[in-house]
């Protein structure tokens, strides 16, 4: 494994580990003002893992990316969204 690589492993490791610390900080919100979340970096994750060969399910992608089962994660931490959310996310630059 290359110095960079090494690197970029332990900023992921420390952008999942700090999302995890942050269930205040929603989903939607990330989306909204990032263009990403917990859910897409879930899913680029399963798509490394595929492109490696390695057989990585979209639930087990979450439960790495969000430190339990998704399900679990959700009703512990999200509401529903907000109207307000809502509106902000249907805006075209999604």
């Amino acid at each position: 494994m290359s110095d960079t690589d090494k690197i970029e492993a332990a900023v992921l490791r420390r952008l999942m580990a700090h999302l995890r610390a942050r269930s205040d900080v929603q989903n939607i919100d990330l989306m909204n003002l990032a263009g990403f979340c917990r859910n897409c970096l879930s899913n680029w994750y399963e798509e490394a893992a595929k492109a490696e060969g390695l057989d990585v399910t979209r639930g087990q992608a979450r439960e790495i990316v969000y430190g339990m089962a998704y399900e679990e994660w959700k009703a512990q931490h999200q509401p529903d969204a907000t109207p307000e959310q809502l509106a902000q996310f249907k805006k075209p630059t999604h």
